[in-house]
């Protein structure tokens, strides 16, 4: 049987997501005597690595020398990379100090935003599934928020990276 190229994104997003959410926990743990920052930057300059490799392994040298020729895309990517470099920042912090469940928040709330902003922006189109999807989400963040006793600054915090 082959996978399609949907197939294969599904797949992939959900390993990513599940080394990121699960087993990256348990790692972060252990090393949060070494500091945030420090972490976020390793964990950045071996993303790079790996890059590096994966492009050469998969020979995409021409579609990655395309992208660094367009300044627009190089603008973009600053951007991108700021947002992703806050959003891992905060996420090991929240691991650090013991507020995992307040960073998830913030993943959870996240499709909301992103909605929104497609909306406000893109002026994408709101579908009837869409609007109930939201609208559950709100709801059950509201009910969240009002059962809580602190603020989950760092799931606002994650939301918004």
């Amino acid at each position: 049987m082959k996978i399609s190229n949907f197939n294969k994104g599904i797949i992939s997003s959900s390993l990513g997501s599940f080394w990121w959410g699960f087993l990256g926990t348990y790692y972060f743990q252990y090393i949060t005597f070494i500091g945030t920052f420090e972490v976020v930057v390793h964990r950045s300059l071996w993303t790079c690595v790996i890059l590096l490799i994966t492009t050469t392994f998969f020979k995409k040298w021409n579609s990655l020398k395309k992208v660094f020729q367009d300044k627009k895309k190089i603008f973009i990517l600053i951007i991108t990379s700021i947002l992703i470099f806050g959003n891992w920042t905060i996420w090991i912090y929240a691991v650090a100090s013991n507020k995992i469940i307040d960073a998830s928040f913030g993943y959870f709330i996240f499709p909301i935003i992103s909605v929104f902003f497609g909306y406000l922006f893109l002026k994408e189109k709101l579908n009837k599934r869409r609007i109930v999807s939201i609208s559950l989400v709100i709801i059950s963040s509201s009910y969240l928020l009002l059962n809580v006793s602190s603020i989950p600054w760092a799931g606002f915090g994650m939301a918004l990276f």
